[in-house]
């Protein structure tokens, strides 16, 4: 109860302009963009140079226009020129190719590996250089924060300086971050004299709703439908998805550089991959674990527009599990109820965090259910650092969803293998790799879309469950928030994965509706 009370807010004595969320989401690693931070939803301190909209319409945010030129390989970018970071230092050019260039070199996971170089033109106009076309390189414009060429440095992770609409007060990390207004943005008042993070796991939350002292709290989807009083359920509609990804590559005594484990004698074998597909039944995945909120998620990117559904087609279906296993030799030898193949059980240890409920009962219930088929499934909860060891051995409940097709490159294409959480499995496919390549090489958007579907199925390859299948995806979700009744947020974006910041995209816009 001492970090309870460490918030400083009651019922009674929080005012209007003081809110306490709850929402998770701690970043391990700190505030810096240039290492990831805001890559899954707005980075708070920091301005990005472009934005999305609640409708996701394209807008800019330093940028006041951005224009690619013919050869597809330069992206030039003019800049306001009102952007003060919070420490009063204007914001120019130079920083803007400082946070490119420094990203471009850095090992985090702003993805800007295509940059060749980052130049300024003017004090307000850049120029973006890329090795060769990227039609998803407009996303980093998105999503990369910027930072201050001059006092950039070691510390900057934990003591933020951007021209974002807010600054930071003071983060006590495992307990609480407090930020306040810049007064130098350049954007909308902001009706908030301090904003309170509290963070300490989902119970921690829920008590601090059950006794009033937040005013947004993230709930589990198992508990989403039982707010306290004063407090109402708001469900968002999400790109974020659960899956287990597969290590697909044999145990042949490999391992990475730091010494983890690489491959798996049964996953390794697409027939046992294919079954588990078929043997999900996903709509009992989202009762079970998401208590109705989310859906059925049959691959990575479902409902976008680079979606290829006729890569996917797959639904609970045990009997085919079975046929496509017996088909491949794995049968039930001596009457256990696990079937095997030259003397190997069809068994496997299923990875996930233990300290998030969803996937834990994600976990669960898919051991459960490929039991029904003859495949032996153990779930392990653990900790991210030990996850990070086996995660190339053994098969984990992983997340991921972005509102980008590059998402699908990062966990697919054959460069990314054993690259940080991204290819886990150390999938490769040529033909795959190809159609991305083409994708991203496209002269539009819009064009891009055929190899990115092609990439999923052409016909006769790919990374969907018609194809390779290094994935089970299982469900989308819907991020569930209880919310005090006095708090407007109006319009919120489509969230990316990520249950927790992603809602603070447009928090500059929210409104306390009652009276102090």
């Amino acid at each position: 109860m001492a970090l309870l009370c460490s918030v400083g807010f009651s019922a009674a004595s929080v005012q209007a302009r003081s809110l306490v969320l709850a929402i998770q989401g701690e970043p391990e690693t700190g505030f810096d963009p240039i290492m990831g931070w805001g890559r899954y939803g707005h980075p708070l301190f920091q301005s990005t140079l472009l934005r999305f909209d609640p409708q996701m319409n394209l807008q800019g945010d330093l940028a006041t226009s951005w224009v690619l030129s013919d050869d597809r390989l330069v992206w030039r970018i003019t800049l306001r020129d009102d952007a003060v970071f919070s420490d009063g230092t204007p914001l120019t050019a130079e920083d803007v190719v400082f946070t490119f260039n420094t990203a471009r070199d850095a090992d985090g996971l702003a993805d800007v590996k295509a940059l060749k170089q980052a130049r300024v033109v003017n004090d307000h106009t850049v120029e973006l250089v890329l090795n060769k076309p990227r039609i998803t390189f407009l996303n980093e414009l998105v999503s990369l924060g910027i930072v201050p060429k001059a006092t950039y440095g070691q510390g900057y992770a934990r003591h933020p300086v951007g021209s974002g609409p807010f600054q930071m007060v003071e983060w006590r990390e495992g307990a609480q971050l407090v930020v306040k207004p810049n007064p130098y943005w350049y954007g909308q008042s902001i009706p908030f004299e301090r904003v309170t993070f509290v963070f300490g796991g989902e119970q921690t939350g829920l008590t601090l709703a059950r006794t009033g002292q937040a005013q947004m709290v993230a709930v589990p989807p198992a508990q989403a439908d039982q707010p306290p009083e004063g407090m109402h359920l708001l469900s968002v509609k999400s790109v974020d998805n659960r899956g287990i990804a597969f290590p697909v590559v044999p145990a042949e005594g490999q391992t990475t550089v730091s010494g983890a484990p690489i491959g798996n004698r049964v996953t390794a074998d697409r027939a046992i991959r294919v079954a588990v597909n078929q043997g999900l039944d996903r709509d009992a995945l989202v009762q079970l674990a998401l208590n109705g909120h989310g859906r059925p998620a049959l691959g990575p990117v479902d409902g976008l527009p680079w979606n290829n559904p006729q890569a996917h087609q797959v639904s609970y279906d045990p009997d085919a599990a079975r046929k496509t296993l017996n088909a491949a030799g794995w049968v039930d030898q001596d009457g256990d109820g696990i079937r095997e193949r030259d003397g190997v059980k069809a068994r496997f240890k299923l990875y996930y965090a233990a300290a998030d409920s969803t996937r834990q009962a994600l976990a669960l219930g898919a051991a459960q259910q490929l039991a029904l088929i003859g495949i032996q499934v153990e779930p392990v909860g653990a900790s991210w650092n030990e996850i990070k060891h086996y995660m190339h051995q053994s098969p984990v409940v992983m997340g991921w969803g972005a509102l980008s097709a590059g998402e699908m490159r990062n966990l697919y294409s054959g460069a990314t293998a054993g690259q940080g959480y991204f290819n886990t499995g150390f999938y490769q496919n040529a033909e795959v790799d190809q159609h991305m390549a083409q994708a991203e090489a496209a002269a539009s958007y819009e064009d891009s879309l055929a190899q990115w579907q092609a990439a999923q199925w052409d016909g006769h390859t790919g990374f969907g469950v018609k194809g390779d299948a290094p994935w089970a995806w299982m469900v989308n979700l819907q991020h569930t928030y209880w919310v005090s009744d006095c708090l407007e947020t109006g319009p919120l974006q489509i969230h990316p994965h990520g249950h927790g910041f992603p809602i603070t995209h447009d928090l500059p816009s929210w409104r306390w509706t009652c009276e102090p």
